[in-house]
């Protein structure tokens, strides 16, 4: 009988649907919330067991289940718990995937079915009323020390700016929403609700890190920053549909790491440098945390000339990592040199995935005015 109701519980996973993780789409569910009717990865449901007032898991082949538990499944399901507890999530909210950090994909399953914010419009006026303020902890350029800064998001301004004293008449800086990105970074700041925030300052990227020590607060700030990117979007690009737009709201990086590289005359030794890949910028960094990149190569298409070649030119010397990689640009070679195979096969692919794609109207502007600082 008890084999009968898992094997029940089993076939329902066949269903279009129940295959993927009801909350960040893994596929192979494994677990299964009873309460609430959905298919979950072993990840999701360590987050569903913190909300036992709401949800009740199983493990769908070690468990027990009961004729009702396995009735209330059939009932339910993944579909239909989407059309009751996603029906109204804003086109910007950020939906996180399995690769997304822990924090996201709580704060993601928190408001679903704890907070009911997507069944409740009005539960979601702290990231979509155009504006917010409020104190999160910064991290000081120079001493590396966080401390509580006051924060202004106004979509009426089209900027977000922080106050080093509350009472302070002037922001120290002000950022434009036009040219604003936030990506979640905890292990670089060493926070689980870590939020790397850049922006661009005279044609240069500035990052600044920030976190709020609670979850809700920095995602919903998170959010808020998405929201009021995507009005600026449809207002810049009124033609635009909702899918063109909300893949430009925030980017997660390409790639990050250490790499060796050396000047543009090719005759100084090699220097091991933080690199960050952000759609066609790589920039390189002394620290992780830095607050400017020390310089900004631009990466092209193979269209406008630009090329990645494994390996470094025969007469290179200096460098004290194997595995190199060359940049050709219609200006100079840029020589890159990494740890290992593994990271240089992972360099390579995310340069040629740059290349490979044509650019944009935009991006030529982008590069025509692009400062490289050698």
């Amino acid at each position: 009988m008890a084999k009968e109701r898992r094997r029940a519980v089993l076939e329902l996973l066949q269903r279009p649907g129940n295959e993927r993780c009801a909350d960040c789409g893994a596929p192979d569910p494994d677990w299964a919330s009873y309460t609430l009717g959905v298919f979950i990865c072993l990840s999701c449901s360590g987050i569903h067991r913190n909300i036992p007032q709401v949800s009740k898991v199983k493990s769908i082949r070690l468990d027990a289940w009961d004729e009702a538990q396995v009735e209330f499944m059939a009932c339910h399901g993944n579909d239909a718990s989407r059309a009751k507890f996603e029906s109204k999530v804003p086109s910007f909210y950020y939906r996180p995937t399995l690769s997304d950090c822990q924090l996201l994909r709580e704060q993601w399953i928190r408001a679903k079915y704890e907070r009911q914010e997507f069944i409740y419009p009005e539960k979601q006026e702290p990231y979509s009323a155009g504006y917010r303020e409020g104190f999160l902890w910064k991290r000081g350029r120079d001493n590396g020390q966080f401390l509580s800064r006051k924060f202004v998001l106004t979509e009426r301004e089209g900027a977000l700016k922080y106050f080093n004293r509350n009472d302070a008449k002037e922001p120290k800086a002000v950022m434009k929403i036009e040219h604003l990105n936030a990506t979640f970074q905890p292990a670089k700041i060493g926070h689980p609700h870590g939020l790397q925030v850049t922006y661009l300052k005279d044609n240069s990227t500035r990052n600044i890190f920030i976190y709020h020590e609670d979850g809700k607060e920095i995602v919903d700030w998170f959010n808020a920053l998405r929201a009021a990117r995507f009005h600026y979007l449809q207002v810049a690009f009124p033609g635009a549909s909702d899918a063109d737009l909300v893949p430009k709201l925030s980017r997660n990086y390409l790639k990050e790491g250490y790499m060796e590289k050396t000047g543009p005359k090719q005759t100084e030794g090699f220097r091991k440098r933080w690199f960050t890949m952000d759609d066609r910028r790589l920039m390189y960094f002394k620290d992780p945390l830095d607050a400017f990149a020390r310089g900004e190569v631009f990466i092209g298409s193979k269209e406008s000339g630009y090329t990645v070649l494994r390996g470094l030119p025969p007469s290179t010397q200096g460098h004290h990592w194997p595995h190199g990689i060359t940049i050709v640009t219609p200006d100079r070679k840029f020589l890159f040199a990494c740890e290992t195979e593994s990271d240089q096969r992972e360099w390579v692919a995310a340069f040629q995935k740059a290349v490979d794609r044509p650019m944009l109207p935009q991006e030529y502007a982008v590069e025509a005015h692009f400062k490289h600082k050698p």
